[in-house]
């Protein structure tokens, strides 16, 4: 027996809000979603296999309509493989300049935070503190009013 799924199974089961598969299904990101005589949403397996995967290359940062392209070419079958492989490579590449975003953001902090550290053990002076900064330049380190 085939089992079927409400939204709100699905969502408790995959952790997104009833909200959220309601909108990837009114996208068209889950192409085998059913509809009952009420027109409430149905999912069988194959449902929650689209779900899941939507769900991962959200996560991956991809935008709705790229999901949606690649969904379309999911549908269209092996002859699109390559399209789909690219689709892939692009949010890889994507995702990997975001990291380095990210790890240079963290070095940012890191190196704050070992500021805040020398001013705690009086190493320099306090010059963290904006109402005490003379002018803000982005282009140079900010200074400390010198009255």
């Amino acid at each position: 027996m085939v089992k079927i799924y409400t939204v709100k199974e699905v969502s408790k089961l995959l952790e997104l809000t009833e909200h959220t598969v309601r909108y990837y299904t009114d996208k068209g990101l889950v192409p085998s979603v059913k509809r009952d005589k009420n027109n409430n949403r149905l999912f069988d397996e194959e449902s929650i296999n689209w779900l899941i995967g939507v769900k991962h290359l959200k996560q991956c940062g991809m935008s709705v309509e790229d999901i949606k392209s690649y969904v379309d070419l999911c549908l269209e079958g092996h002859s699109t493989m390559q399209e789909r492989y690219e689709i892939i490579i692009k949010q890889k590449a994507i995702a990997l300049a975001q990291l380095e975003e990210a790890k240079r953001r963290a070095k940012y902090m890191e190196e704050k935070a070992n500021h805040y550290l020398d001013i705690i053990n009086g190493v320099v002076p306090d010059d963290m503190n904006p109402r005490d900064w003379e002018s803000i330049n982005a282009n140079t380190p900010l200074k400390k009013r010198t009255s």
